[in-house]
């Protein structure tokens, strides 16, 4: 009966911190001014983003809008600033390499950021739905995926079951980068960038200047993420 009077106590103090705005956001509480502080235009979204991984970059990782009143707030409703579009690889989390907190941003993964009708359905949901202002498309290096799929084009081999349709995926950016498997890694997040920005409902957002997509890159090596287009 106690450990009952203690949540319910608990929670009840959560839900007025969060309707009393008392829960500030950054390094010291990671709290709640995130939806209201949502970046509204895609470049202010971007500065948040490249904030974010400069942290993550530096080991001064803030961890921000990570707690229980955060959780609390965003289980009514979410209101995601960025979608980022990154591939499966274990070693580039977006919320990690961004320093973002809970309800940031909308993940959409796919073995080497490859498109196709679902996930493409998948990375309008947040614009279209949502109002999110920025789409990221993030290769990164040392691309498993990208690995494979220029050895079986160069071999000219296929690979088992449905992971030979990311080797079709893959092989206009292949052709492009000469059998180049960096090159190939940042030819395929251009193509997908240029692909999304060409999708009928994406495009007249793009120009009105509600959305803007972004090609970018991750380094492995120093956890540094540089634009690309």
């Amino acid at each position: 009966m106690t450990q009952k009077i203690m949540n319910r106590r608990t929670m009840l103090g959560v839900a007025g911190l969060v309707s009393g705005g008392l829960l500030l956001d950054g390094g010291a509480a990671h709290g709640l001014a995130g939806l209201a502080r949502r970046p509204a235009a895609p470049d202010q979204a971007w500065a948040e983003l490249r904030e974010g991984n400069r942290r993550w970059a530096a080991d001064a990782a803030i961890h921000p809008r990570q707690d229980l009143a955060r959780r609390a707030e965003v289980s009514r409703r979410q209101e995601p600033y960025a979608v980022v579009v990154s591939c499966i690889d274990s070693r580039v989390a977006p919320e990690l390499v961004f320093d973002a907190g809970l309800g940031d941003l909308l993940g959409v993964r796919s073995a080497a950021q490859t498109l196709d009708p679902l996930v493409s359905g998948a990375v309008e949901y947040g614009p279209v739905e949502l109002g999110t202002p920025l789409i990221v498309v993030l290769g990164h290096q040392r691309c498993g995926a990208v690995t494979a799929a220029a050895h079986a084009l160069h071999e000219d081999t296929a690979l088992p079951g449905d992971l030979q349709r990311i080797v079709e995926a893959l092989r206009p950016a292949y052709k492009s980068a000469r059998g180049d498997v960096d090159k190939m890694i940042r030819i395929n997040t251009v193509q997908a960038v240029a692909r999304l920005k060409a999708g009928k409902l994406l495009a007249p957002r793009i120009a009105r200047g509600r959305l803007k997509i972004v090609g970018a890159y991750y380094s492995l090596d120093t956890g540094q993420i540089t634009r690309l287009v």
